[in-house]
């Protein structure tokens, strides 16, 4: 095996680990804002996927601009899931919580095969396809981009809930909601826009994936898994934490697939096991 081979999976496991990145951050927020872990996280991805899909095979929207009717979308399911299903059971026991967002992936999944069947759909002729080489390497261009869309979406994430009065209000939240209250924060209001927030980071990770990925029912499995274990690696709640998280899933995942394709997410999971044993609060801990 050459170093060019190596090297060309270094730099693709490098450009699909900001995506990841930008799925986990979104379970991160959630997680770090209420403690729930939320089981539809695959879904929305989906959803947000068929959204891009279907704003292109019927209105010939490309991703590029379905992406922001996506991301807006899916924060406005966030919400609409915070408010009909998540405040309801928010003092329930932990097992109720989970078969909550458990029963609602199942739903969400089961009524987009109804709807659309398990077929695989992919957008034909977007604006950005093709590849081009760089120092000998080759660098697929949707995937170029969406690292970069992804890299700058996290950023502004991070610069919201780190420099801003609202974003400080959501730490505060997430810290200590009895006492944000007591200083005048409204925390329902502030779940419910964790949660919104959380929904619009995976509906941004959907648009650009749908750039160039198969769009299906199940599409959201796979990256959902590999999601909780970003959230693991980075710190449960450490939004700042998935970033580093989701570079090195992109990087063991590619490489791994160099020796063994069949075997690239057996290494990925053993890779975290091995961070859990070192360190079960995750490389940077809760944030």
């Amino acid at each position: 095996m050459t170093a060019e081979v190596v090297a060309q999976a270094l730099l693709s496991g490098l450009l699909m680990g900001f995506v990841y990145a930008l799925i986990a951050a979104g379970l991160s927020l959630i997680f770090g804002l209420m403690e729930i872990v939320n089981f539809a996280h695959g879904e929305f991805l989906m959803l947000a996927m068929f959204a891009v899909f279907w704003a292109w095979a019927l209105g010939g929207l490309d991703p590029v601009l379905a992406l922001p009717l996506a991301t807006a979308l899916l924060f406005g399911v966030g919400w609409v899931v915070y408010r009909g299903v998540i405040s309801r059971i928010l003092g329930a026991p932990m097992l109720a919580q989970i078969f909550a967002t458990f029963g609602l992936a199942v739903f969400l999944r089961s009524g987009a095969q109804f709807l659309w069947t398990p077929d695989f759909r992919l957008v034909q002729n977007p604006w950005i396809r093709g590849r081009f080489s760089l120092f000998g390497l080759f660098v697929g261009a949707p995937q170029l981009a969406a690292a970069l869309a992804a890299l700058l979406a996290f950023g502004l994430l991070y610069w919201f809930i780190t420099c801003t009065e609202t974003g400080l209000a959501l730490q505060a939240t997430a810290q200590d909601r009895q006492a944000a209250a007591l200083m005048g924060i409204d925390t329902e209001r502030m779940f419910a826009l964790g949660w919104g927030l959380g929904a619009a980071c995976v509906g941004a990770a959907g648009a650009l994936l749908a750039n160039f990925f198969y769009v299906f029912p199940d599409v959201g499995a796979v990256f959902a898994l590999l999601a909780y274990v970003t959230v693991a690696l980075g710190g449960f709640g450490n939004v700042a934490g998935t970033l580093l998280g989701g570079l090195l899933i992109g990087l063991v995942e590619n490489l791994v697939g160099l020796w063994a394709p069949a075997f690239k997410y057996v290494g990925v999971f053993c890779f975290y096991l091995l961070v859990v044993l070192w360190r079960p609060q995750g490389l940077f801990g809760r944030y």
